[in-house]
């Protein structure tokens, strides 16, 4: 299947919503594609808080899938997940106002993400759903975009990572006797550009534990790297804090 033809499946309300967000939300451009590997892989990528997932949603270059934390795409779920990610650490005076937007916001949100070319993600039992998911569609020949960063800082740059989205790699193996690629990409969400670096091979002869060190410590030093090599600017952090903390890339 082309994103084209993927594009095309999609609901008409859908459809209108994606068209007037990419008014307002000027096209990124992407560096570096011939990096991507010609089958089916996982691309490993800087959050940039919203700017990661919804550059790949409107702009990736090829039929992809998304993880998405399954929570906003379930109604109920949305208000506790999106309260307590986006708005906790706001001042007490003004957290009212955000827990009524985390309950408005709940309808659009979970029609959104549902349509989106997404994966649900969860962080509990349900994460076998997420990674035989995933499996599913790398064998339709989809890439599969991964935000993995968690909220301890690893440099200036990018986020120390959860690191068992690698074992994907293993079921993936075990499911198709291939050893499937991790890219790693960076999103200069102020410099409305998209860098992609070049891939390392998951090996089924090293055990996983090891693998899951090698592969994340390279890719984050090379998202690093990435960042580095363009020009000196504001890097979005994972973390929702305000604009003037943000940091420049050196």
């Amino acid at each position: 299947m082309t994103k084209e033809q993927q594009y095309k499946k999609k609901p008409i309300l859908f459809k209108i919503i994606r068209f007037i967000v990419k008014i307002f939300y000027k096209k990124r451009e992407f560096i570096g594609i011939g990096n991507l590997p010609n089958e089916p892989s996982l691309i490993i990528s800087n959050h940039a808080q919203i700017h990661g997932p919804l550059t790949c949603e409107i702009d990736f270059p090829t039929f992809k899938y998304v993880w998405c934390i399954g929570q906003m795409m379930k109604i109920k779920e949305v208000p506790s997940y999106a309260y307590q990610d986006f708005w906790s650490n706001k001042p007490k005076y003004i957290r009212w106002f955000f827990k009524i937007c985390s309950y408005l916001m709940a309808p659009l949100s979970s029609y959104i993400f549902t349509h989106a070319d997404t994966i649900g993600v969860y962080k509990d039992a349900r994460v076998i759903s997420t990674f035989k998911e995933t499996v599913k569609k790398l064998e339709t020949g989809a890439n599969i975009v991964i935000f993995p960063e968690k909220s301890t800082e690893y440099n200036d740059i990018v986020n120390d990572f959860q690191e068992h989205f690698i074992d994907v790699a293993r079921l993936y193996y075990k499911k198709t006797n291939k050893e499937i690629s991790f890219v790693p990409m960076y999103v200069a969400a102020k410099l409305k550009k998209v860098i992609i670096g070049k891939p390392i091979k998951y090996n089924h002869k090293i055990d996983i534990n090891e693998q899951r060190k090698i592969i994340c410590d390279y890719l984050k030093e090379e998202i690093t790297a990435l960042a580095k090599s363009l020009p000196i600017h504001k890097v979005v952090p994972y973390n929702n804090i305000g604009r003037k903390n943000y940091k420049n890339s050196k």
